[in-house]
């Protein structure tokens, strides 16, 4: 009897040993996936803060109803002919055999 308490004992400390190391390790996990959890979050708030500033210096060019008049005077003033064609070679080609 005392042999089968002694090997119970042995094993209660085997399985309270393990259950302990499962417990560290998983502690471990939710560490690293907390963390890179953060580091995708920062990563994603990067990207979007640099998409706003790139959204921001592209609106400073928008026609609004403040500079619309400027804007067509400027498009009266210098024209612009997209009536070309670009040949194989690359070579864009101003006048067409038709005109």
């Amino acid at each position: 009897m005392a042999w089968n308490d002694a090997e119970n004992a042995r094993q209660r400390a085997r399985r309270e040993e393990r259950l302990r190391k499962e417990k560290e390790e998983e502690k471990r996990q939710k560490l690293h996936a907390a963390e890179q959890g953060a580091r995708k979050l920062e990563a994603f708030l990067k990207e979007k803060e640099k998409e706003v500033l790139q959204l921001q210096e592209e609106a400073k060019t928008f026609i609004t109803p403040e500079n619309l008049g400027a804007r067509i005077e400027e498009c009266l003033d210098n024209p612009r002919n997209y009536n070309f064609a670009i040949d194989k070679d690359g070579r864009v080609v101003k006048r067409t055999v038709l005109s």
